[in-house]
């Protein structure tokens, strides 16, 4: 088929290069030129493993240009995706002038040639299908308002699902694709598009090769419009509120002297619960969980209903953050002068993205209070140079570097190479061994031995078995 995809930020880039290495010819475009000019040349402007290499993949198979003109391409195309940005405002609810003009420019574009399906990919507050629908028409009627009855067009909503870091993985090996649309006509369009998808007929790359246990088939779940935008919500609303638990019951852990991990280990053994997303912390970040609930908090009030539990997920998120600060004052009681370093910067593994990273929050929060910050992160310290020119940190060359003569060390971001650091020398470097595991990375025992004054997030100050201190406690495992 041919395709085009609408906005080249995360979604938008993943999801055309994906499709194009199933064997569509896909048209990626946006209005910013630079952008646009730098993934023509391969420079791909986000940081995903694995992109650049599919990219050129997917050349050879459907074919994959980038262009400024929407014109061409939408009449070229048997599928749009509105993939553009849908930020929030101050208000929490979403800022849909991206959406709005892309809806328009779409329709004012079209032709009486084929039938088309218009996708929102972008993740839009529940109606917006009804929304873009009413767009599209208006701009048909702006392009072509003599041949408006012969245009002919569907809108769906096919929400994503991929995670920064894992986003091939999820593309092509997804848990589910929902496709939500008001005719059967649009829906077998888009049944035809993801074929190769859902029965597995394409060769995995041979860096995200299909997992053993894949079933044989993609499940394809058919929705309304309003049921697939309100999925796309109630996933992130329950992730984020999931995270918020274990965070929750891992500050309680603390109080009792209970182990989190343990805990969470123990109860996500349960069918019914599952272990994913159990992982206590400094609390989520990124761009999809806050946003998102805030948007169905508005959508929620709107309709004069309080979302209690929404706001309690996004209240305990806000305070898991300063449990960093808490515990550096607990160890260091007063924090100006100190040297404070930092291991990660981006707000989860393998990605550069900054947005909402707790990070940030810390680092601010740290520098009000007088302290001096020394950060490294394997990706992510070029973008924080770029959009956070205002922050007065040293940004260091390696982890050893961080450490020299810090009085304290934070784990931010569990970055694979930091699980596997040299723990007796990074304390050597240091000039008070004290380290704060903001994403319990670390074995507590391993860090101890190596000299660290070690606390983690709802773990035990001391190593304690059967209420007893000072024995070496069993690990649990999954």
């Amino acid at each position: 088929m041919r395709v085009t995809v609408i906005g080249t930020g995360y979604v938008g880039t993943v999801t055309g290069v994906c499709l194009a290495y199933l064997g569509h010819r896909v048209t990626c475009v946006d209005t910013d030129s630079r952008k646009i000019a730098r993934l023509q040349n391969h420079d791909i402007p986000i940081y995903e493993p694995g992109l650049e290499e599919l990219l050129v993949m997917a050349e050879h198979a459907g074919g994959i240009d980038f262009r400024t003109d929407l014109t061409e391409a939408v009449a070229e195309s048997d599928v749009i995706f509105i993939a553009v940005g849908t930020p929030p405002l101050p208000t929490g609810e979403a800022n849909l002038a991206y959406l709005e003009a892309a809806a328009r420019s779409t329709g004012a574009a079209m032709d009486a040639s084929r039938y088309r399906v218009v996708v929102n990919k972008s993740t839009v507050p529940v109606g917006c299908g009804n929304l873009v629908e009413t767009l599209i028409r208006e701009g048909i009627r702006e392009g072509n308002p003599w041949k408006e009855r012969e245009i002919g067009f569907g809108v769906a909503s096919n929400p994503e699902f991929l995670r920064e870091g894992s986003a091939i993985g999820d593309s092509l090996y997804p848990d589910r694709i929902v496709l939500g649309a008001q005719d059967p006509r649009t829906i077998n369009l888009l049944k035809d598009l993801y074929h190769p998808l859902v029965e597995q007929q394409f060769a995995p790359p041979t860096f995200c090769a299909r997992p053993a246990d894949f079933p044989g088939t993609v499940p394809v779940v058919t929705t309304t419009l309003t049921s697939a935008e309100m999925i796309k919500y109630a996933a992130n609303a329950f992730l984020a509120m999931k995270i918020g638990f274990a965070n929750e019951m891992a500050n309680i852990c603390e109080k009792v002297g209970a182990d989190a991990p343990e805990v969470m280990t123990g109860i996500g053994l349960d069918s019914r619960i599952g272990v994913s997303f159990l992982n206590a912390g400094i609390g989520w970040g990124g761009s999809c969980f806050g946003k998102d609930v805030q948007s169905l908090m508005h959508i929620a009030g709107d309709y004069g209903y309080q979302a209690r539990l929404l706001e309690a997920s996004l209240a305990v998120n806000r305070l898991q953050r300063q449990l960093v600060i808490q515990k550096l004052q607990e160890k260091l009681y007063i924090l100006k002068g100190r040297t404070i370093g930092l291991l990660g910067l981006a707000f989860k593994p393998n990605t550069d993205d900054l947005r909402d990273a707790p990070s940030l929050q810390i680092i601010e929060r740290l520098l009000q209070m007088g302290a001096r910050i020394r950060v490294f992160d394997p990706i992510a310290m070029d973008a924080c140079r770029e959009q956070n020119g205002h922050l007065k940190i040293h940004y260091c060359d390696s982890a050893l570097q961080v450490a020299e003569d810090a009085d304290a060390i934070v784990l931010v971001t569990e970055w694979p190479e930091f699980r596997v650091l040299d723990l007796d020398l990074v304390a050597r470097q240091m000039a008070q061994p004290i380290l704060v595991d903001g994403r319990n990375l670390f074995d507590p025992i391993a860090a101890r031995l190596a000299g660290f004054d070690y606390c983690g997030i709802g773990r035990t100050e001391s190593p304690r078995v059967h209420g007893k201190r000072g024995t070496t406690p069993r690990a649990a495992s999954v």
